[in-house]
């Protein structure tokens, strides 16, 4: 337990956002398969299992994405590209997908809380989904890092324009991107960390 511990330790503190990546180096499709496996153990709320992951392999599209990217070179570069999505309407799609090996009386008083929690609310519905992007792209980076790949979160972009080069459904949102690959130029130095003195408030605010 100890040695995982450690693990997971050294990757958040070696963890950094990398923008310049070896645009030759090809990650293999276990390697892949291995970080999207570890990011669907991302917590959801209800395990609506909301997120949907994006990995753009089609060099063109790349290219497309890059332009409505400010011409962010990660995004061509990186081995692994991940545009982050949600289906805001996963609550209703079927959602006895996400407790069918819970027990019955779980499940019949879990569904119709989904329900309840999620139907007529827009705005609870875009802001779960942003939740569970937030957390399933740093356990992409933390994985990647693990795997001794760097990593770049991103949402410089324009969103309308990526969501029609991807066909994003009418009830998808994207969240943002997670670029991943090879770094070929060290992050810059940390730009100063607040102290927790500074982010970390007892009980409630003065």
């Amino acid at each position: 337990l100890l040695e995982v511990h450690m693990d997971t330790k050294q990757a958040i503190e070696k963890r950094r956002s990398v923008k310049h990546y070896d645009a030759s180096h090809v990650m293999t499709a276990e390697e892949v398969d291995e970080i999207l496996s570890l990011a669907i153990l991302s917590p959801t709320a209800f395990n609506i299992q909301n997120w949907r992951f994006v990995t753009v392999t089609d060099k063109e599209l790349r290219k497309q994405i890059r332009q409505a990217a400010w011409d962010q070179s990660q995004v061509t570069d990186a081995s692994l590209f991940v545009i982050l999505c949600a289906d805001m309407k996963s609550w209703e799609k079927q959602p006895e997908r996400y407790w069918i090996n819970a027990p019955k009386e779980v499940q019949e008083f879990i569904l119709p809380a989904i329900d309840n929690y999620y139907r007529d609310k827009d705005q609870v519905q875009r802001d779960e989904a942003m939740r569970s992007c937030g957390i399933a792209a740093q356990t992409l980076m933390l994985a990647a890092t693990s795997m001794g790949y760097d990593s770049c979160p991103m949402d410089g972009f324009d969103f309308d324009k990526v969501a029609e080069l991807i066909n994003l459904p009418a009830d998808h949102v994207i969240a943002m991107f997670v670029a991943i690959g090879k770094g070929t130029k060290e992050a810059w130095p940390r730009g100063g960390q607040l102290g927790l003195d500074k982010v970390v408030i007892s009980n409630r605010f003065s």
